[in-house]
């Protein structure tokens, strides 16, 4: 289990995270979505206890993470999959976790077999490593402990489709055993086949937050047409609120009545139907278009 409270980081007047409050629940994967400089990677940090809240609380199973005994032992964290030592092998990065976290040398080995490094890859530099068998390694090294949660950021970057799937297999497996998963992507797909619940931050803060198929069923109606703006104007003079998106328009009225309307003003719908139905990106998108900072750091 993850609580956070009211977590806020501010660095002089800016607010990188502002009064964020949610959970993460045992047995389930929860989605940490938002763009570019949202804030998602500080307030993953803050929970981790490499960056001090200016305010607010971040717990793990019921604790702080610095004060957690032996916390590798209890959240599996992967913040920064080139975050090793270059020189060192990948066995001998694995082996020092293990003996850190008082394991058996054994442990090394299992967790090489489950991430799919072979021993001839293990026996390679760091610095020899694509960014996929990076990212393997980062994963076997936030289950070395056996831990209760995962933190994971970004986990998918640089895997292969079959890597992708094994990944969602893992953590779909990790989390059906009771597991708390706390998944951070850029691969909206992927967190829509595996995420239960979803939190969706923009600049700092929480603007979308529950159960994926929640969240997804109470988006509305998206449409695209030929005259998107003859059809807005349409919309809006029947009393229909218009959200502009991408290429497409949203609106909190069923498909049929957006469909009788385009039909009487005689405008051809190229896309109808509900958001649920177009998924996690269009809802995204929409939740954060006001928000999107493409470049800037989280």
């Amino acid at each position: 289990m993850i609580t956070v409270n009211q977590l806020t980081k501010r660095y002089g007047q800016h607010a990188a995270v502002d009064a964020v409050t949610f959970d993460a629940k045992p047995g389930r994967v929860t989605g940490f979505l938002g763009p570019n400089g949202a804030g998602k990677s500080t307030c993953m940090r803050m929970m981790c206890g490499l960056t001090p809240p200016t305010s607010g609380t971040a717990t793990i199973l019921g604790r702080s993470y610095a004060d957690l005994p032996n916390p590798g032992r209890h959240v599996g964290v992967l913040l920064d999959a080139q975050a090793q030592h270059a020189g060192r092998t990948g066995r001998e990065i694995l082996t020092l976790g293990a003996l850190t976290l008082g394991l058996p040398r054994t442990r090394v080995d299992e967790l090489l077999e489950v991430v799919g490094l072979t021993q001839v890859e293990a026996k390679r530099r760091l610095r020899d490593y694509s960014l996929g068998m990076r990212q393997r390694l980062g994963i076997a090294h936030a289950l070395l402990g056996d831990p209760q949660v995962l933190v994971l950021d970004e986990p998918a970057n640089g895997l292969d489709p079959a890597g992708i799937r094994w990944m969602r297999s893992l953590l779909r497996g990790f989390a059906d055993q009771g597991g708390t998963v706390l998944l951070s992507s850029h691969l909206l797909h992927e967190i829509q086949v595996i995420a239960d619940d979803l939190v969706v931050i923009g600049r700092g803060r929480i603007v979308a937050e529950g159960a994926k198929d929640d969240l997804l069923a109470a988006a509305g109606t998206t449409v695209r047409s030929t005259d998107n703006a003859r059809l807005a104007k349409a919309l809006q003079d029947n009393g229909i609120d218009v959200t502009q998106g991408f290429g497409s328009l949203s609106v909190q009225v069923t498909p049929e009545r957006v469909g009788r309307i385009a039909l009487e003003h005689q405008i051809v719908l190229t896309e109808l139907g509900s958001t649920s139905s177009t998924g996690l990106e269009e809802m995204f998108l929409q939740l954060t278009a006001a928000d999107a900072r493409e470049g800037a750091a989280a």
